[in-house]
Formats: C-alpha cells, structure tokens, sequence
C-alpha cells in the first residue's frame, strides 16, 4: 500500500515537471521577433500608410480584410496630395507612402528612404486622366507665355510644365508658376482667375471643372511625352526592422489592387461612402488606374530619367547612386514574379 502511494506520488510530481516545462517552452515561442512574427504565430504588424482621398487600394484592403489577412493593422493618414504623404515619411507621421517619381526621388535623396516597390500606372490611359484646365482667353499652347501657371508643391508639375512648354517653345522664365498645395486650392484659384491654367487628375474634379464657366481643357498629359511612373517608399529603418511586415504590406496591396479591378461596383459604393466620391466616377477613373505591384527595367528607366532631371536643375542637390535606394527584398519575398529589374 505504501509502495503504490509511493509510485503515484513519483508519477503525479513527474507530470507537473513536465507541464512547467511545456509552460516555459509555449512562452519562449509567443516571444515575437524583431520582425513583428512569432515562432510559429504571425504578429499583427501596426503600419501607419500615407494616403489621398480619391486613392481607393489602400481602403480596399481595410473594408475587405486584405490587410487583416496578411497580419497588417493598418492606419490611413489622409494628405492633400501623395507628395504631402512622402514628405511626412521625415516627421515619422507615417511608416510608408506612395507616389509618382518625383517626390520618391526626392525623399530617398535626403537620407535614409527606399523605394520599395513600383505600383505602375506609367500608360498612355493613366496620362490621359490628367487634364490641363486653362482660362478662355487661352485657346492654344503659345497663348500660356507670361501667364500665371498652378502646380502642387513637391509634385512632379513642374517637370510636366517644363516638358511641356519646350514642345511649344516657350520656357519657364516665360511664366509665373505658383505654388499650392492641393486640387482644391487649385481650382479655387483656377476659379478665380489667380491663375490661368493648371493639370487636374480625377472625373469628379475634372467634371466640376468642365462646368465650370470661363474655362475649358486645353489637353491632356498623353498628348505630351510625359509618363507618370509611381512607386512606395519607406524609411530603411522600417524595412529593416520589419522585412516580412513589409514583404506582408505588398502583397496585400496587390492583392486589393487586383481586387478593385475586379469589382468595380463594391469600390465604387465604398468610395461614395467615405469620401462621397460619386459613384460614376470612381466607375471612370478605376479602369484608367490599376494598380500593379512589381519592378521592372521600365520602372527603373522612369526614375533614371526623372532623377537627371531634377539634379540637372538643381530639384535634387547632389546626386546619388538609385541602385542604393531601391530595397526589392520585400518585394521579391512577397512578390518575386513580379521583380524583373535586375540590379
């Protein structure tokens, strides 16, 4: 009787050794990594995204659970324009932002940012949605010499203007180009006559403005020979510190990228419901602007020749080495069949 009192004592003290260790061993496992992932359990990573209110992707991936399916708990951080968004990259009010060329450029130009990623839209359909609005004293490219030109701060316009004007022989010290800070702004200036011409891109504030009286669309940017390449950039330390995080953010891009392709109506219902973008424009613009991952020879071409432009005019200080600003790793992670570009 002893004996069996004994043995079960023994076995009773052996499974509670066992079950400590396990204990230990299951907490050891919950540790997550630098990455944001845990041994064998995928952490929720937290990115704070820079985005625009006429940008539908990005809330895609939000309203549908893209983002939730790849292990992102994402914060939208509304800007007047993507160049707003790059530039708050330098406060660290966001972790990534998107935009075209030039304002990417101008952010990995000033320290420690990559481009991480080209989202497309360098087509002749994408150049069309950009509209130039110009007063009705102004019925031909020759008429904007001395006038007083709209471009967005820190965008890619003045390079527009400039490309532009040189194909109908005028030249910037021809004209005024003032500064502003988003569409609105602009169209109020438009509006009221303290400007004379500027590019618009969306149905809905281009169908205002074709109403608008006392002006009219003189072009649009697929009749220039300007393409508009745009890319997603973060700081090096985020890609650093989250690399499956980041490979995890593209691919859920994609994925919502692919997926507003596919259901224009849900986009266009979502759209209408957050920012009260009219549905019939959201149904215009979205075929006009996919958005499709990856990164290419022609991606890498874009952004070699925007670059000269802004060091030849001094837009960009000192030049760089783009190969040392491209950080594909996530890319290639998430996305590898996409990645041609070789460096």
């Amino acid at each position: 009787m002893k004996k069996s009192w004994i043995s079960s004592s023994l076995l009773l003290l052996s499974l509670s050794v066992v079950l400590l260790l396990s204990g230990c061993s299951s907490k050891g496992d919950a540790s997550p990594s630098k990455d944001g992932v845990a041994s064998g359990k995928e952490e929720t990573l937290k990115i704070k995204i820079a985005d625009i209110n006429t940008n539908p992707t990005f809330r895609v991936a939000l309203d549908k659970g893209i983002f939730a399916k790849h292990g992102i708990d994402a914060e939208l951080v509304n800007f007047g324009t993507p160049a707003e968004g790059v530039n708050a990259l330098f406060i660290k009010q966001v972790d990534v932002a998107f935009g075209a060329d030039f304002p990417l450029l101008n952010a990995v130009a000033k320290g420690d940012y990559s481009i991480i990623a080209s989202a497309g839209l360098a087509t002749d359909a994408a150049a069309a949605e950009w509209k130039l609005f110009v007063r009705d004293d102004i019925q031909k490219a020759e008429d904007l010499s001395g006038k007083k030109l709209s471009f967005m701060r820190g965008t890619f316009l003045p390079y527009l203007w400039d490309e532009y004007l040189k194909e109908h022989n005028i030249v910037l010290s021809d004209v005024k180009l003032i500064g502003q800070g988003a569409f609105d702004e602009a169209y109020i200036a438009l509006k009221q006559g303290d400007v004379d011409a500027a590019w618009f891109s969306g149905s809905a504030l281009n169908d205002k403005l074709t109403a608008l009286k006392g002006v009219h669309e003189l072009t649009d940017m697929s009749k220039t020979t300007v393409r508009l390449g745009m890319g997603i950039v973060t700081g090096n330390d985020f890609a650093t510190n989250h690399p499956q995080g980041a490979a995890n953010f593209l691919a859920a891009v994609d994925e919502a990228g692919t997926y507003a392709q596919e259901h224009p109506d849900e986009v266009a219902d979502l759209m209408f419901k957050e920012v009260k973008q009219p549905k019939e424009s959201t149904l215009k613009d979205l075929p006009n602007s996919p958005w499709d991952l990856g990164f290419t020879q022609e991606a890498y071409d874009s952004l070699t020749k925007q670059k000269n432009y802004m060091v030849q005019n001094g837009i960009i200080e000192k030049d760089f080495d783009l190969d040392s600003k491209l950080n594909l790793e996530p890319l290639t992670k998430a996305l590898p069949e996409k990645v041609t570009y070789k460096k």
